[in-house]
């Protein structure tokens, strides 16, 4: 069965990505579509930490659905996920995310995603990651917010850090679902390029 869910994968990128751990460090807007992307695109070890449940709000753009609300989003969300294949090895932590701990909770990922809403949470952990872990790269979500300017959306990079959105725009423009899932679908497309090429596009 597994041969044929990925049957028209990139050939030969599947078993470049199987073994690899991912950790994704937030199960909102951007974690949960991550996750289900890189699920499809044959990544089949998962470390998801989230301590927040499913609301109605967050329906708008997160990969869950109204049977979820209630659930805790990082075991709804290992749930979603095997149903896409079952035979990925997906841990869910129903915790919050911290400097004591974050070491702990990811200590097997060989890249992190970056998935929390605030900036001063996101700054903190690039910063704890990258000296606690200095050689395996994290991918950040910044600027995801408002409608239009998708020629903004872009990767940049910088050391072992890749950060992907607009880099500018702020909550307070609202959340729509394409632009959200555009952000989370490039953080786990740099993903399986680190994985499958080594690099990125434009970046070395």
């Amino acid at each position: 069965m597994t041969e044929e869910l990925f049957l028209r994968n990139v050939p030969g990128s599947r078993e470049r990505m199987s073994g690899a751990v991912i950790g994704i460090a937030g199960c909102g807007g951007l974690g949960s579509n991550a996750a289900v992307s890189l699920i499809r695109a044959g990544v089949d070890r998962l470390i998801l930490a989230d301590h927040d449940r499913v609301e109605i709000s967050n329906l708008n753009r997160q990969a869950f659905f109204h049977s979820d609300v209630g659930a805790f989003k990082s075991v709804v969300l290992a749930e979603h996920l095997r149903g896409i294949n079952p035979e990925a090895e997906v841990i869910s932590h129903v915790e919050t995310v911290t400097k004591r701990n974050m070491s702990e909770l990811f200590s097997e990922a060989d890249i992190l995603i970056e998935a929390f809403d605030r900036a001063e949470q996101k700054q903190w952990l690039i910063n704890t990651w990258s000296k606690t872990f200095p050689d395996r790269p994290i991918v950040s979500g910044n600027g995801i917010a408002g409608i239009g300017r998708t020629g903004m959306l872009r990767v940049t990079k910088i050391g072992n850090i890749y950060f992907c959105g607009d880099m500018t725009s702020e909550m307070e423009e609202g959340l729509c679902a394409p632009r959200v899932a555009i952000v989370a679908n490039m953080q786990a497309h740099v993903v399986v390029e680190l994985l499958v090429k080594g690099s990125i596009d434009g970046n070395g």
